[in-house]
């Protein structure tokens, strides 16, 4: 498909998260809505690397409504295919409004048993619906040969440990399962005769593959996994989940921080970028703070919903607020993130002063 004219270019890298990836769906339909955008490039890690198959795939073929819509039909088919599942939210908890699964009875079994079996005792065919899912939603040999968009994906190798990014060329639906491969639940991904974990591990997202290339680049972060929480856990299921955000934080902050100090050095003169790479954050992860991990596995299309909704309300604030900025200047501040003893809402956007 031809790319447009006229439109700013951007890059996107797209956090995983489970079912809160609907946060980064909404953030995804308000971005495809706005016709002075161009999606150029997407890195995806797990949740995130579906979302980014199934945009750049029907964006080929359909262009933004195109890939609007099957990102769509993409959660919907994600909730019915959980339609049945007996993780569901407790009857008491829908009436509630809590969207958390602490309280299912199936949950706690399953929750209970990851800590004393592995995948490969408790799932011994290896079995995982969202493989036949997300073959059946995104057309391979499309994504493939895909001219608008490029795609990154990134997963874990079990064995040293480090990340491998397939791209365009060579996506496929085990790479996606790869990169979404959490060791808990699934039975490690081969490829190659080279098994992967989710890519969470060590690139989530990985950012250099959208920054690699010369030239000047806007790159915009969907971010799903809080950095912040002021609490601190005390529980045993609230330590677990915070050992999980701060791991899964650690590979983009990483990347980060490599980016900020090239930058200084670039501005020393010491190192020639040959461009600019401006980045930018929409911080999904306000949102997710006082919800359970458990959610992630919760499916329930009102939930899905309910994030959508709240993912668009994002987008449209960061484009209401910090749409100029872009092709001229990051809108959050490293050296604010960075900073010792500084909370993250230095991943807040640059007020007027802060940009001048």
């Amino acid at each position: 498909m031809a790319k447009p004219e006229n439109q700013l270019p951007i890059r996107l890298a797209l956090q995983g998260g489970g079912s809160h990836g609907a946060l980064a769906w909404g953030v995804l339909d308000r971005l495809l809505e706005d016709s002075r955008l161009r999606i150029d490039q997407i890195s995806g890690t797990s949740a995130g690397a579906m979302n980014a198959v199934v945009l750049a795939a029907a964006y080929e073929t359909g262009g933004a409504e195109g890939a609007r819509a099957a990102l769509t039909r993409f959660w919907q088919a994600v909730s019915e295919a959980a339609r049945f599942s007996p993780m569901q939210p407790s009857p008491w908890d829908r009436l509630m409004g809590n969207d958390s699964l602490d309280n299912s009875p199936a949950y706690l079994m399953l929750d209970g048993l990851s800590r004393m079996f592995s995948p490969y005792e408790l799932n011994p065919l290896g079995l995982n619906p969202l493989q036949d899912l997300v073959a059946e939603q995104v057309d391979f040999a499309v994504l493939n040969r895909c001219e608008a968009i490029k795609v990154h994906v990134t997963a874990t190798s079990v064995r040293t440990g480090q990340a491998r990014t397939f791209s365009t060329g060579d996506l496929s639906t085990e790479a996606v399962m790869a990169s979404a491969c959490l060791p808990q639940m699934y039975q490690a991904v081969e490829i190659d005769g080279e098994a992967y974990w989710d890519g969470g591990f060590s690139a989530n997202p990985a950012l250099f593959p959208l920054v690699i290339d010369r030239g000047e680049h806007d790159v915009l972060i969907v971010q799903l996994n809080p950095m912040l929480r002021d609490e601190i856990p005390r529980s045993a299921r609230e330590i677990i989940n915070r050992m999980n955000e701060i791991s899964f934080n650690t590979s983009l902050i990483k990347e980060l921080r490599t980016l900020d100090l090239l930058r200084q050095l670039a501005d020393q003169g010491r190192v020639d970028l040959q461009g600019e790479v401006r980045l930018h954050m929409i911080h999904c992860a306000e949102d997710l703070r006082d919800l359970a991990a458990s959610s992630k596995l919760n499916a329930d299309w009102a939930y899905l919903q309910k994030l959508f909704e709240r993912g668009r309300e994002w987008a449209d604030d960061w484009l209401n607020r910090h749409f100029d900025d872009l092709g001229r200047q990051s809108s959050f501040s490293l050296e604010k993130l960075f900073t010792p003893h500084t909370r993250p809402s230095g991943l807040a956007p640059l007020s007027d002063s802060d940009a001048a």
